[in-house]
Protein backbone atom coordinates (compact mmCIF):
# COMPACT_ATOMS: atom_id res chain seq x y z
CA UNK A 1 0.00 0.00 0.00
CA UNK A 2 1.46 3.87 -0.45
CA UNK A 3 0.68 6.70 1.29
CA UNK A 4 1.07 10.23 -0.50
CA UNK A 5 2.19 12.59 3.02
CA UNK A 6 1.37 15.94 1.87
CA UNK A 7 3.04 18.75 3.89
CA UNK A 8 1.48 22.32 4.81
CA UNK A 9 4.75 23.44 2.76
CA UNK A 10 4.16 22.87 -0.32
CA UNK A 11 5.36 19.06 -0.77
CA UNK A 12 4.13 15.72 -1.51
CA UNK A 13 6.15 13.05 -0.42
CA UNK A 14 5.56 9.73 -2.09
CA UNK A 15 8.34 7.22 -0.87
CA UNK A 16 11.42 8.70 -1.93
CA UNK A 17 10.22 11.15 -4.24
CA UNK A 18 9.32 14.81 -2.98
CA UNK A 19 6.58 16.93 -5.51
CA UNK A 20 5.95 20.29 -5.04
CA UNK A 21 1.83 20.95 -4.41
CA UNK A 22 -0.78 23.75 -4.27
CA UNK A 23 -3.14 23.60 -1.37
CA UNK A 24 -6.09 25.24 -0.30
CA UNK A 25 -5.70 29.10 -0.59
CA UNK A 26 -6.21 29.47 3.42
CA UNK A 27 -3.64 26.11 4.26
CA UNK A 28 -4.41 23.04 5.66
CA UNK A 29 -7.19 22.60 8.71
CA UNK A 30 -9.00 19.74 10.42
CA UNK A 31 -12.56 20.76 10.54
CA UNK A 32 -13.33 21.23 7.03
CA UNK A 33 -16.20 23.13 5.74
CA UNK A 34 -17.78 23.71 2.15
CA UNK A 35 -16.10 26.56 0.68
CA UNK A 36 -13.67 27.50 3.48
CA UNK A 37 -11.00 26.90 0.85
CA UNK A 38 -9.16 24.94 3.15
CA UNK A 39 -7.47 21.80 2.74
CA UNK A 40 -8.68 18.97 5.28
CA UNK A 41 -6.19 17.40 7.27
CA UNK A 42 -6.57 13.76 7.75
CA UNK A 43 -6.29 10.20 6.19
CA UNK A 44 -8.60 9.44 3.90
CA UNK A 45 -8.68 6.74 0.84
CA UNK A 46 -7.75 7.29 -2.60
CA UNK A 47 -10.99 6.09 -4.92
CA UNK A 48 -10.24 6.40 -8.47
CA UNK A 49 -8.99 8.32 -11.66
CA UNK A 50 -11.36 10.40 -14.03
CA UNK A 51 -8.92 11.73 -16.71
CA UNK A 52 -10.00 13.65 -20.14
CA UNK A 53 -9.00 10.99 -23.17
CA UNK A 54 -9.05 13.81 -25.68
CA UNK A 55 -6.14 15.54 -24.22
CA UNK A 56 -4.38 12.31 -22.81
CA UNK A 57 -3.75 8.53 -23.21
CA UNK A 58 -4.83 6.31 -20.35
CA UNK A 59 -3.04 6.99 -17.61
CA UNK A 60 -0.85 3.85 -16.33
CA UNK A 61 -2.01 3.02 -12.85
CA UNK A 62 -3.76 0.48 -10.81
CA UNK A 63 -6.49 2.32 -9.61
CA UNK A 64 -10.12 2.23 -11.31
CA UNK A 65 -10.04 4.79 -14.49
CA UNK A 66 -12.82 6.57 -15.85
CA UNK A 67 -12.69 8.66 -18.48
CA UNK A 68 -14.62 12.35 -18.43
CA UNK A 69 -16.94 13.05 -20.70
CA UNK A 70 -18.69 16.98 -21.23
CA UNK A 71 -21.46 16.52 -18.98
CA UNK A 72 -19.75 14.99 -15.79
CA UNK A 73 -20.12 17.22 -13.22
CA UNK A 74 -19.53 17.21 -9.27
CA UNK A 75 -22.07 18.12 -6.55
CA UNK A 76 -21.22 20.96 -4.30
CA UNK A 77 -24.46 21.85 -2.77
CA UNK A 78 -24.66 20.64 0.51
CA UNK A 79 -28.67 20.23 0.58
CA UNK A 80 -28.69 18.13 -2.21
CA UNK A 81 -28.85 14.34 -2.04
CA UNK A 82 -26.04 14.25 -4.28
CA UNK A 83 -23.67 16.25 -2.46
CA UNK A 84 -19.88 15.65 -3.03
CA UNK A 85 -20.76 13.12 -5.42
CA UNK A 86 -20.47 12.70 -9.22
CA UNK A 87 -23.24 13.61 -11.64
CA UNK A 88 -24.41 14.68 -14.98
CA UNK A 89 -25.21 17.75 -15.75
CA UNK A 90 -27.11 20.23 -16.21
CA UNK A 91 -27.91 19.05 -12.75
CA UNK A 92 -30.96 20.63 -10.50
CA UNK A 93 -28.50 21.75 -7.79
CA UNK A 94 -24.93 23.47 -7.53
CA UNK A 95 -22.36 21.13 -9.38
CA UNK A 96 -18.69 22.18 -10.78
CA UNK A 97 -17.94 20.99 -14.32
CA UNK A 98 -15.46 18.34 -14.46
CA UNK A 99 -14.90 19.36 -18.18
CA UNK A 100 -12.82 22.06 -17.70
CA UNK A 101 -11.19 24.32 -20.31
CA UNK A 102 -7.62 25.04 -18.21
CA UNK A 103 -6.32 21.41 -18.05
CA UNK A 104 -6.55 21.37 -14.25
CA UNK A 105 -8.85 18.05 -14.15
CA UNK A 106 -7.16 16.34 -17.04
CA UNK A 107 -6.09 14.07 -14.49
CA UNK A 108 -7.89 14.46 -11.37
CA UNK A 109 -7.97 11.57 -8.42
CA UNK A 110 -10.66 11.45 -5.82
CA UNK A 111 -10.14 11.16 -2.57
CA UNK A 112 -12.07 9.66 -0.05
CA UNK A 113 -12.94 12.79 1.97
CA UNK A 114 -16.44 13.11 3.27
CA UNK A 115 -18.07 10.58 1.18
CA UNK A 116 -18.85 7.37 3.44
CA UNK A 117 -21.30 8.75 3.78
CA UNK A 118 -21.32 12.29 3.35
CA UNK A 119 -22.01 14.72 5.76
CA UNK A 120 -23.87 17.72 4.62
CA UNK A 121 -21.21 21.26 4.16
CA UNK A 122 -18.23 19.36 5.72
CA UNK A 123 -16.65 19.59 2.43
CA UNK A 124 -17.06 18.21 -1.19
CA UNK A 125 -14.71 18.07 -4.05
CA UNK A 126 -11.48 17.31 -2.42
CA UNK A 127 -9.18 15.62 -5.14
CA UNK A 128 -5.52 16.03 -6.32
CA UNK A 129 -5.23 17.18 -9.59
CA UNK A 130 -3.00 18.86 -12.34
CA UNK A 131 -1.50 22.37 -10.88
CA UNK A 132 -1.76 25.68 -12.62
CA UNK A 133 1.27 27.00 -14.20
CA UNK A 134 2.02 29.09 -10.86
CA UNK A 135 0.23 26.70 -8.91
CA UNK A 136 -1.98 29.34 -7.63
CA UNK A 137 -4.14 28.19 -4.60
CA UNK A 138 -6.84 25.78 -4.93
CA UNK A 139 -10.28 25.49 -3.49
CA UNK A 140 -8.70 23.02 -1.19
CA UNK A 141 -7.64 20.31 -2.97
CA UNK A 142 -4.15 19.54 -3.33
CA UNK A 143 -2.46 19.99 -7.34
CA UNK A 144 0.76 18.83 -8.59
CA UNK A 145 2.27 19.66 -12.21
CA UNK A 146 1.04 17.05 -14.88
CA UNK A 147 4.33 15.27 -14.91
CA UNK A 148 4.36 15.01 -11.34
CA UNK A 149 1.10 13.30 -11.34
CA UNK A 150 1.35 11.46 -13.68
CA UNK A 151 4.82 9.84 -11.76
CA UNK A 152 2.83 9.17 -8.65
CA UNK A 153 -0.37 7.70 -10.39
CA UNK A 154 2.15 4.75 -11.54
CA UNK A 155 2.38 4.07 -7.56
CA UNK A 156 -0.90 3.80 -6.60
CA UNK A 157 -4.08 1.15 -6.24
CA UNK A 158 -7.42 1.05 -4.69
CA UNK A 159 -5.29 0.56 -1.23
CA UNK A 160 -3.39 3.34 -1.40
CA UNK A 161 -4.49 6.74 1.06
CA UNK A 162 -3.02 10.38 1.33
CA UNK A 163 -2.53 11.67 4.30
CA UNK A 164 -2.22 15.35 5.21
CA UNK A 165 -0.79 17.01 7.64
CA UNK A 166 -1.19 20.60 9.36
Amino acid sequence: MVVLYVYSNGRVHSGSHVYRCALGRNGIRKKKREGDGFTPAGRYPIRQLFYRADRLNRPNTELPVQKIEPNYGWCDDPGDSAYNQAVVLPYKASAESMWRQDGLYDLVVILGHNDNPAVSNAGSAIFLHVASYNYDPTEGCIAVSLPDLQSVLVELDIHSEIQIDI
